[in-house]
């Protein structure tokens, strides 16, 4: 039984925390970018792992509920607890030191708060790379993006946030402290408690540090846009350009027109790469070390791919200017679909495959539930389709409300079938604890369940997330 926190109890968190770890306004801290949920809940702000491990050692001692809270941009609710007893909001935001670079070792260790892109910087400073990238790497914490193990644009080459991390810094449940801060990148002794950690959504433990891994800058960087006659050509060019350049290729992104056009009708305002917006296109970006120049290796993928007739026109950056143009367009469109305002959003992973025939069949399912405009973008170099599902002109989605539960199940339910993850990159929050429940291998289930209950006895951290309370 959990209980709620009362005045009483935040007596005794200021008592063990200073003032600066308390907030006057928590408005900010209980709602989420869409804006379909808000929360509840007592902000606090450690400043150190020793201030965190005595808020959770007071919590487990009251039995009182923690949310953890990085950067507040998680898109599944994670963040947030609308309901049961009104919890501690652990916000990550007062830890935000670089603790220490080793660009020999290409390891830079860092509080659990500091911003994605700070910790970008201070690689770039010592010549080195952090190359986790995506669009909320402006307000992104450390701990939430491990919490998550957030993908983004460069898990093609990189992988995602898991095998970007080599050691973590943990309080569990009980308050005490998991000193597993390690730079070693081979270390046997036992279960991998790391990449337990890493995805578990701070329901096991709240990440405080992290050992994070550097790679080394690309000298050459490039990027190209190019039109493909189909999803299938697509990964056709993809098998192309793994096999011309290698692993130079570092993301691997498909658009559908109706994205395009969704900046046309409601902005941001974009210039368009293309005279006439094809109905699919790729944005493709390459690192290269010296010696190989990137804007070479784009022109001959695209004449080997024009020759084979997987893509129809194309536009390769000329200089850091140009690149950074594409990309604009690729990380405007989610901002061009919250404007419109989508009936039912899709994070999803397909095998790579299986892309094309899930792409038509989604279509016809979708059809036969009614008339819908679908966005279907992503990193189709990992797999992962933003699958996005909106009113048709004029309306809204309020309007679709009713249709909205379905639409949801007719999509996850055809990504189960092709063997997909109805959650390939957002993680399961709260949003998505019914569809792991019921897309989730039984076996699997029983041990999440299992590995939650020894680890968090009295289910005081981010309850009701990942898995029901009970």
């Amino acid at each position: 039984m959990l209980n709620p926190v009362t005045r009483d109890f935040e007596d005794t968190l200021r008592s063990l925390l200073p003032k600066a770890a308390f907030k006057d306004d928590s408005a900010p801290y209980l709602s989420e970018p869409r804006g379909r949920w808000a929360g509840q809940g007592f902000i606090v702000a450690p400043g150190s792992t020793e201030e965190v491990a005595a808020v959770v050692q007071a919590c487990a001692d009251a039995r009182v509920p923690i949310v953890p809270y990085s950067g507040g941009t998680g898109l599944v609710g994670g963040q947030l607890s609308d309901e049961g007893p009104v919890p501690v909001v652990l916000s990550l935001e007062r830890m935000n030191r670089i603790r220490d670079i080793y660009p020999s070792e290409n390891v830079l260790v860092c509080d659990a708060g500091v911003i994605l892109a700070d910790v970008q910087r201070a690689a770039e400073e010592v010549g080195r790379l952090f190359p986790l990238s995506l669009a909320s790497e402006g307000s992104a914490r450390i701990g939430g993006l491990l919490s998550t193990n957030a993908g983004g644009v460069n898990v093609l080459r990189y992988g995602n946030a898991r095998a970007q991390c080599l050691g973590l810094e943990v309080v569990r449940p009980d308050g005490t402290i998991w000193h597993g801060l390690t730079r070693l990148r081979k270390d046997n002794t036992g279960y991998d408690l790391r990449n337990l950690m890493i995805g578990a959504e701070g329901t096991l433990g709240i990440i405080t540090g992290a050992a994070l891994k550097l790679a080394p800058r690309p000298v050459g960087v490039g990027a190209a846009m190019m039109a493909v006659a189909s999803p299938a050509a697509a990964l056709e060019l993809l098998a192309m350009a793994g096999q011309q350049i290698g692993e130079g290729v570092s993301a691997f992104e498909i658009m559908h027109r109706q994205g395009f056009d969704f900046l046309t009708e409601v902005g941001p305002d974009i210039k368009q790469p293309f005279a006439e917006i094809p109905e699919w296109s790729v944005l493709i970006d390459v690192g290269l070390p010296a010696g190989l120049h990137p804007e070479e290796a784009l022109e001959g993928l695209f004449a080997s791919a024009f020759e084979a007739g997987l893509v129809t026109d194309g536009a390769i950056a000329q200089n850091v200017a140009q690149r950074d143009a594409f990309w604009h367009i690729r990380e405007s469109i989610p901002e061009a679909n919250r404007r419109i305002g989508s009936v039912s959003s899709h994070d999803i992973s397909i095998p790579l495959s299986a892309i094309p025939a899930f792409i038509e069949r989604g279509k016809q399912a979708l059809a036969a539930v009614g008339a819908f405009r679908i966005n279907c973008f992503g990193h189709l170099g990992d797999g992962n389709l933003h699958y996005n599902v909106f009113p048709m002109p004029r309306k809204s989605r309020a309007d679709y409300e009713a249709e909205r539960p379905k639409v949801k199940r007719v999509v996850h339910d055809l990504v189960h079938k092709m063997e997909g993850s109805v959650s390939a990159e957002h993680g399961i929050g709260r949003l998505k604890v019914k569809d792991l429940e019921t897309y989730g291998d039984p076996a699997k289930m029983a041990m999440l369940r299992a590995i939650k209950d020894a680890l968090d006895p009295h289910g005081i951290m981010n309850p009701g997330a990942v898995l029901r309370q009970h």
